[in-house]
Formats: C-alpha cells, sequence, structure tokens
C-alpha cells in the first residue's frame, strides 16, 4: 500500500495559484512538485542532496 504524503508549500505562497512547489518527506528522501499539478510527476530526491541544494541557493 502505497503512503499518501504530507504535502506543504512556502508561507510565502500566496493563494493566487503562481509559480509554487510543494514539498514532502519521507525517511532520506525529499519530494517535489508543482502546487499547480498535484496529480503531474514528482521528483524525488536523497535527503543530503536536497540539504545541499538548498544550501547553494540561500547563500
Amino acid at each position: 500500500m502505497r503512503r499518501e504524503l504530507a504535502w506543504r508549500k512556502s508561507s510565502y505562497s500566496g493563494s493566487d495559484g503562481g509559480n509554487c512547489l510543494e514539498v514532502a518527506q519521507t525517511p532520506g528522501r525529499v519530494h517535489v512538485r508543482d502546487s499547480k499539478e498535484q496529480r503531474g510527476p514528482v521528483l524525488s530526491v536523497p535527503s543530503g542532496q536536497w540539504a545541499a541544494f538548498i544550501e547553494k541557493v540561500a547563500g
């Protein structure tokens, strides 16, 4: 049985359906999707790689 993911999006995202991403975490992985296409594709990356990406774009 596939576990349902708990998706969240940034508190900076408005309700107008703009260009937003949603993320969900599972042990060892981070899943990313387009908030406008919730049934669309999901990018799934190892948690360590996601952390390195966030560090690069934030810094």
